[in-house]
């Protein structure tokens, strides 16, 4: 707690970020959160929610009032008020309600109309403040008016100027940078026509898909986005921070799927929750266990007349599990950033088997040559390595092939792709070493 008051004492207000404050609370206790919480300037007291985690969240919620958290919704941009509304909503819905009701109209109007898209929409994460002007507007004039609504704090981290006409249809995005080298005397648009640019804006539509526009960001190295309507009439704005928080989230999400794990439960501090989504796939994984044992239950006459076989089987199913995880990762992470194409199927496949193939003869050989010195037995040798080359092939053909056919059903690749990869690379590198064995050693 001293360590807060300390910052907040050596930083005047415009200084202060909220995820430095963030970072103070996350060290206290709850008796000493609780207190910090009062101290938290009320202009900042949102931002600063929103940077901590959602368990601590709630601890910020519970220790303010109404009108507090009214406030703390106010100094907020449109897309942090509704995302604060969310989670408000999550915690305690009678108080969401409370808060709403005290907003003035414009905030309830702005918060209602981002409500009205699916998560996945792009509009879901625009911000509705935008700086615009007309074509027949003089320069000085729109700076003027930029300078009155930056000092009011209407307006926070402004890259662009948008121009609209009559009906704010978009027509042109002319960057800060290139705003203060036109000559202020004159029109934007005698100013755009003698420049020679034709600043033609990339926009994202409200509905698309907000993937596409993450793959935008990354494409063209934006800063910010216009976002339009189906008219191509300008509806907000979708800026880099929200873009590193979106690509934040999916990548947590596919480590956490990868796992066969809920991020959404994980995050929640119900262990009986996470406890039961991660007992789902656990199950499955018993399922898949209790197929590849029925394999090696075929084979128990083979293991029993060579204790060899059942010290080295393991190995088999290791190096392909292994190695379908190397190719199951690459795959899934290209698809996520927009790298692979369905026409790019065959190729990837193709690349996948060809390395796994490589890696699978270096490595039968390696193993062969210590099965023959370990057990005296060059037909063992022989036997492990042929499993090997088989297990790797299947491991790069399904650690591929599995995630881009889920792809092409529009299921998440990183869901389901690790359980299926396990069960064939176990069930495929027991089958073949024992059933090698027993063709060749028996």
């Amino acid at each position: 707690m001293e360590k807060l008051q300390e910052y907040l004492k050596s930083h005047n207000e415009s200084e202060m970020h909220p995820s430095d404050i963030a970072q103070i609370l996350r060290q206290l206790n709850d008796s000493q959160f609780a207190q910090s919480v009062k101290l938290i300037p009320k202009n900042l007291v949102g931002d600063v929610a929103l940077a901590l985690p959602d368990r601590l969240f709630d601890d910020v919620v519970e220790n303010l009032s109404v009108d507090e958290l009214s406030h703390a919704v106010t100094e907020l941009e449109s897309d942090d008020q509704l995302e604060f509304m969310q989670e408000l909503e999550e915690v305690n819905q009678n108080v969401a309600s409370e808060v709403f009701d005290t907003l003035d109209e414009d905030d309830k109007q702005e918060i209602t109309k981002l409500q009205t898209y699916d998560d996945g929409e792009a509009g879901a994460y625009m911000q509705l403040e935008v700086f615009t002007a007309t074509k027949d507007e003089i320069v000085h004039d729109v700076i003027k008016r930029f300078a009155d609504l930056r000092k009011a704090n209407e307006l926070e981290n402004v890259q662009n100027l948008f121009i609209t006409n009559e009906e704010n249809k978009l027509r042109y995005t002319i960057g800060l940078d290139d705003l203060l080298i036109f000559n202020f005397s004159k029109t934007l648009r005698d100013n755009i026509e003698n420049s020679g640019e034709k600043f033609e804006p990339k926009v994202a539509r409200d509905r698309e898909d907000i993937k596409d526009v993450v793959h935008y960001f990354e494409e063209y190295d934006l800063s910010v986005m216009p976002v339009v309507n189906d008219y191509g009439v300008l509806v907000g704005r979708i800026t880099s921070d929200d873009i590193y928080d979106i690509i934040n989230e999916h990548a947590t999400e596919q480590m956490y799927n990868l796992a066969g794990v809920d991020d959404d439960a994980e995050e929640n501090e119900e262990v009986l929750r996470a406890g039961k989504k991660r007992a789902s796939w656990l199950g499955l994984n018993l399922i898949t266990a209790i197929l590849a044992s029925v394999v090696i239950g075929m084979f128990s006459d083979t293991l029993q007349s060579m204790v060899a076989l059942a010290i080295l089987m393991p190995i088999v199913a290791s190096m392909g599990g292994n190695a379908g995880t190397q190719t199951l990762t690459v795959v899934v992470r290209q698809l996520a950033l927009g790298d692979i194409s369905q026409k790019d199927a065959f190729r990837i496949i193709k690349k996948e088997i060809l390395i796994s193939l490589l890696n699978g003869m270096i490595f039968a050989i390696v193993m062969g040559i210590i099965a023959y010195i370990w057990f005296g037995m060059s037909n063992l040798g022989t036997v492990i390595a042929l499993s090997m080359i088989i297990n790797l092939f299947v491991a790069g053909l399904f650690g591929a092939a599995v995630p881009l056919f889920l792809k092409k059903m529009s299921i998440d690749p990183a869901i389901g792709s690790a359980v299926i990869l396990t069960t064939v690379t176990d069930v495929v590198g027991f089958f073949s070493f024992l059933g090698l064995a027993t063709l060749i050693l028996l």
